[in-house]
């Protein structure tokens, strides 16, 4: 495995010439798709495994910060504005981000054909995201946030808690009096 490792690593050199940046000891497990490389920014030490999609359009940003490690198969759009994935995030394999939403409401229309709805999306410093997740578009999660696997996230979420379920909603939040991460009864999300 570390031998492919180091490919992938000197393919990230070419990456410097062709992306927005791509940074120092960052790899990119062979893509599936890429587009719009040059709206696309990479921090240093960012380890992304096989099976990626990226895209951008309509000046679209897709940051992605250091020391941030990505599974397989992980699928992320952007449009319009940025879409920043925090330092220090680790993000399980065939998980989905976006920033867009399809309009739909005009009938007889393909639904591709219809204007892109962009929402800000964005994921704090050191969250955790699970295995199958979706961020939709207009999450925003704070800081140390867990994303529980298979999870439908929509909604604006506070630093220090555990999302889960379809729709996803606060479960745990962390206490900082009693140094514990504690469940929740109740919690109305944004």
């Amino acid at each position: 495995m570390e031998i492919i490792k180091l490919f992938w690593a000197a393919r990230g050199i070419l990456y410097k010439l062709s992306f927005g940046h791509f940074g120092s000891f960052s790899y990119i497990g062979s893509p599936l798709y890429l587009r719009g490389r040059k709206k696309i920014y990479i921090g240093n030490k960012v380890r992304i495994y096989p099976g990626i999609r990226m895209e951008t359009m309509e000046g679209g940003r897709i940051i992605i910060e250091a020391d941030t490690s990505v599974g397989q198969n992980f699928h992320i759009t952007a449009s319009k504005e940025n879409l920043v994935i925090g330092k220090g995030t680790s993000i399980a394999g065939n998980v989905y981000v976006t920033n867009i939403d399809h309009d739909y409401r005009k009938l007889g229309t393909h639904i591709l054909k219809q204007p892109q709805i962009v929402s800000t999306t964005r994921i704090g410093e050191n969250c955790f995201i699970g295995y199958g997740a979706a961020i939709q578009a207009g999450t925003v999660l704070g800081n140390q946030c867990i994303v529980g696997a298979n999870a439908v996230v929509r909604g604006i979420f506070p630093d220090h808690c555990v999302i889960a379920g379809v729709p996803a909603k606060i479960i745990k939040k962390y206490n900082s009096n009693t140094g514990r991460w504690e469940k929740v009864s109740s919690v109305k999300n944004k």
